[in-house]
């Protein structure tokens, strides 16, 4: 039987028949004899049932099997979610992302360190996706792994699969993360004990007013967390037994992680506190301190927005009394003496038959100083924003400067208290090896008393050379 739309690569003829004399199927040119196509040695199951043929190299094809690691990680993934008792939709989308991150170029050739980290990470973009209050510090501590390595390799993989996460609030995250501290009275004394109810109401209105004074904004939200749920846990019974305890003991007693960033968000918030009990009317003018801002918590959080804004009117009343120059310094400006009320009066003032004081920048009057009793430290504010005069200063520099624009206000933000330095590239000193080595050099170089002696005899040998030449 002729088989037609075939041509004999040998010859070129169109005569192709079939060759059944053999246990395989071949085609045969007719005309020279030669071979055209090899038989079909073997089938596949599937094509064995529809009765298909197929080439012996696809049908000992094996699919790809997935690699230990990515096993290992999509277990890693089902224990995390697991544990963290997600949803099973949630699970499905965290080893979805784990999988197309894992065969991603971006992480095909990284350390396993970060394969395993890759886990966590999908994980936490899951949760986020869906509103589940889970926080990196979280992911961090079932991994033990390092939050800045989770943090490098959640930005990256999130920025390969573009996918929108956003951050959970933290208000949101208060309510889990109380629920880890083992403060009820089956665990602790009862003094000691408090309900988790309690505790989330007054630390979320502890967060708030942190949020009011940027102490959240740009930060973990694990310290803040922490620093929160211990202050609110001393001001809710503030006693002799609970004020004695410090973060790390109230850690240790409720069976939780001491966050090495945590004191600082607690001082950061007793700071906060302070500046609004300094404003409580029925203080009479008291000092608050650290140590007795607790008690007067409850207070201050009741009367939250009057005392803030009673803080940064006071502030503002403060700035714009410091830039009002004192009398004494008024006199000492050099052209100050003009017909001006305030000068008047302060001319009026001397003594008949005595002659003023030549004025002097840099020191105040005495008297005058303890006439304004707090004047001193208004003088010092002034003083920093004048420049220096001199014999030769001209009159139009020696006027005040407008008062510091960049003056620190009552709140402010991480990024403006503490300003980033700059990284100063430090220049590369080329070493070319012609360099001249003076004898101080190599004498710091010579330690033993073996390298002094072959020292002295090359230095010995040179000059005699010298003296030859």
């Amino acid at each position: 039987m002729a088989t037609v739309g075939l041509k004999c690569p040998e010859c070129g003829s169109l005569d192709i028949v079939d060759d059944e004399h053999y246990s395989q199927p071949q085609l045969v040119c007719a005309d020279c004899g030669a071979v055209v196509s090899e038989g079909l040695l073997t089938t596949t199951r599937s094509e064995e049932t529809q009765g298909t043929d197929v080439r012996y190299s696809n049908s000992t094809e094996v699919d790809k099997k997935p690699c230990r690691n990515l096993i290992n990680g999509i277990h890693r993934v089902r224990a995390l979610c697991r544990i963290l008792r997600l949803t099973f939709l949630m699970e499905e989308t965290a080893e979805t992302h784990f999988k197309q991150a894992y065969e991603h170029p971006n992480f095909i050739r990284v350390s396993l360190q970060k394969k395993e980290v890759l886990a966590g990470c999908c994980v936490l973009a899951t949760c986020r996706q869906h509103s589940w209050p889970i926080a990196m510090g979280t992911i961090c501590c079932l991994l033990e792994a390092n939050p800045r390595l989770i943090g490098v390799v959640y930005q990256e993989m999130v920025k390969t699969l573009k996918i929108e996460a956003p951050p959970a609030s933290i208000i949101n995250l208060l309510e889990t993360h109380c629920q880890a501290y083992k403060l009820s009275p089956q665990h602790v004394h009862e003094e000691l004990s408090e309900s988790s109810k309690d505790l989330t109401k007054r630390a979320a209105v502890l967060l708030e007013l942190a949020a009011d004074a940027w102490l959240v904004t740009g930060r973990q939200p694990i310290p803040i967390l922490t620093a929160s749920i211990f202050l609110a846990w001393q001001s809710l019974k503030p006693t002799q037994t609970r004020l004695k305890y410090t973060l790390a003991r109230f850690c240790q007693m409720a069976k939780v992680t001491k966050s090495s960033i945590a004191p600082k968000r607690v001082t950061e918030l007793k700071e906060v506190l302070c500046k609004l009990g300094q404003e409580l009317p029925w203080l009479s003018g008291d000092e608050v301190t650290p140590q007795t801002v607790i008690q007067m918590v409850d207070d201050i959080l009741n009367h939250r927005l009057t005392l803030l804004r009673r803080a940064l009117s006071s502030h503002e009343e403060a700035l714009a009394s410091e830039s009002v120059l004192p009398p004494s310094l008024e006199d000492s400006l050099p052209g100050s003496h003009t017909n001006t009320p305030c000068l008047e009066g302060a001319a009026s003032s001397q003594t008949p038959g005595k002659t003023p004081k030549e004025p002097f920048v840099g020191e105040p009057d005495t008297g005058s100083v303890q006439q304004q009793g707090d004047v001193d430290l208004t003088y010092t504010v002034i003083m920093e924003g004048l420049p220096h005069t001199g014999p030769g200063t001209d009159s139009q520099h020696s006027q005040p400067s407008v008062p510091n624009s960049g003056k620190r206000s009552l709140f402010e933000p991480p990024s403006v208290r503490y300003a980033k330095i700059r990284r100063v590239q430090v220049p590369v000193v080329e070493v070319t090896g012609d360099e001249e080595i003076s004898d101080s050099e190599i004498d710091s170089y010579i330690r033993t008393p073996q390298e002094i002696r072959d020292y002295v005899e090359a230095k010995e040998a040179l000059a005699s050379s010298d003296d030859e030449l």
